[in-house]
Formats: structure tokens, C-alpha cells, sequence
């Protein structure tokens, strides 16, 4: 894993941005895995400043989503898709067709579909990702199993109430979500894996030095051939020096 320490998160957008505009100018056709939350919005926003300077096109990319809240519509403004319509896409020149996110939806089938429809993209060669408090890839929590693919999960009472910020009360955050598997996440050519702030500190430090375990799902990363973890350095805070120099 390579890791990049950087002052704030101001510059782990920038560089995180940097990256993905990389891939995309060498890659027309590019399938992007993409997050969503408070980490990657800054993200988006360079993505979408440096769009409008006209040099790039994202008409042949394809975008997959990691997870939707079930029971949330489309248009519900806590709904992912939602999320990324206002934040990303409808600022691109994305063709619709072209960006996919979960269904919010119970059932196998929906599931199954959305594995089809990352094959038949040719798989994901630039995944983002943030991480949880507890460790959570996606909406993959402690306890999944290193070989799911796209499924339904219940969130976990951590993650609801870290998420309980973007709606009026607790019990409006959705009990569950569809998510990519960890193995459908493992599978991405290349990713990017963002975390910043002191609170996730001992996370990180648990990801980078503890064993790579299922109730840690984030630890499984280390396993990926290219993971470049981008981090501020409240961040990386409490990590080995050692860790940041290999």
C-alpha cells in the first residue's frame, strides 16, 4: 500500500482529484467506483471546477456507485443518488446511462444485476473509497465476509449514528443499504482510499498495523496489489513512522 500523507484535506482533494483526472485522460472509456459522504465532496467539487475549464470529457466514462440506502427514492435528498446528481453528474457531461448506483431495494435479484453490470463494464479500473469509524468499506461492516459481492446489509448502530448528521433525527437514517461486496470492491483495478481527521485515527492505525481480520473490513486492502491511501495527517496521527516510509 502506498501512502501519501498530506497536511489537510484541502490537499487530499487535490491530489485524489489529480488522480482520477489522470486515469480518465489516459482512459476515455474509464469505469470509476465511486463514494459519496463528506470525505470525497471536495473531490467532486475540483473535478467539477477543473471540467468546466473545458479540457476534458467524460462522455465515454462509466461511473458504479458503492451503496444506496434501501427505502430512500431517487429524489429523496439523503439518497445517494440524489447525492451524486447534485454533487457530480449533473455538472459533467456523463451520459445518464452511463452512471449506475445500487437500487434501494430488498432482494437478490437487484443485487445480482448490479455484479452483472460492473462485468459487463469490463470491471472497475479507479475505486474511491472513504472509511468508517468502525472500520466499514462501502456499507460493508465488521463481520462481513472477505468473498460478499453486492448484498444487503443492516447498518450498524456506529454507522447510523455517524450518518444521523445528514437527516433530522436517528430515526429517519434507513436501518438498511445495498452495497458492493467486498470482493466486487477488491476486484477494481486500482483504488483510492481516502480518510481524514484525528477521529479516524485509531481506525487507521488498526487498518495499517493490526491483522488483516473480517471485523476490521478495511483491512483487507492490504491485500490489493495497488492501493494508494491518501491521508491528512490528523489522520495518520497515531500510525508508526515506519508504516508512512515504506
Amino acid at each position: 500500500m502506498k501512502i501519501v500523507k498530506t497536511r489537510d484535506y484541502d490537499e487530499m482533494c487535490d491530489l485524489a482529484a489529480q488522480r482520477i483526472i489522470k486515469q480518465v485522460k489516459s482512459k476515455s472509456n474509464s469505469v470509476l467506483g465511486l463514494a459519496t459522504g463528506s470525505t470525497p465532496l471536495g473531490v467532486y467539487q475540483r473535478l467539477v471546477s477543473d471540467y468546466r475549464q473545458g479540457d476534458l470529457s467524460y462522455d465515454r466514462v462509466q461511473t458504479f456507485n458503492l451503496d444506496e440506502y434501501v427505502g430512500l427514492s431517487p429524489d429523496h435528498p439523503n439518497s445517494y443518488c440524489y447525492y451524486m446528481r447534485e454533487n457530480l453528474f449533473s455538472h459533467l457531461d456523463l451520459q445518464p446511462a452511463n452512471t449506475h448506483l445500487p437500487k434501494g431495494e430488498v432482494g437478490e435479484e437487484v443485487c445480482r444485476q448490479y455484479e452483472e453490470k460492473i462485468t459487463k463494464a469490463g470491471g472497475i479500473d479507479l475505486q474511491i473509497l472513504g472509511l468508517g469509524l468502525n472500520g466499514h468499506i462501502g456499507f460493508n461492516e465488521p463481520g462481513t465476509s472477505f468473498s460478499s459481492r453486492t448484498h444487503v446489509v443492516e447498518l450498524d448502530d456506529s454507522t447510523r449514528i455517524a450518518n444521523q448528521r445528514f437527516f433530522n433525527s436517528l430515526d429517519e437514517v434507513p436501518t438498511h443499504a445495498v452495497t458492493m461486496g467486498i470482493a466486487t470492491i477488491m476486484e477494481s483495478r486500482e483504488i483510492l482510499l481516502l480518510v481524514q481527521g484525528e477521529k479516524k485515527a485509531d481506525t487507521l492505525q488498526r487498518l495499517l498495523e493490526g491483522e488483516i481480520t473480517e471485523s476490521l473490513p478495511g483491512s483487507v486492502l492490504r491485500r490489493h496489489p495497488r492501493v494508494t491511501l491518501i491521508a491528512d495527517e490528523g489522520a495518520l496521527s497515531k500510525v508508526e513512522t515506519s508504516h508512512l516510509n515504506s
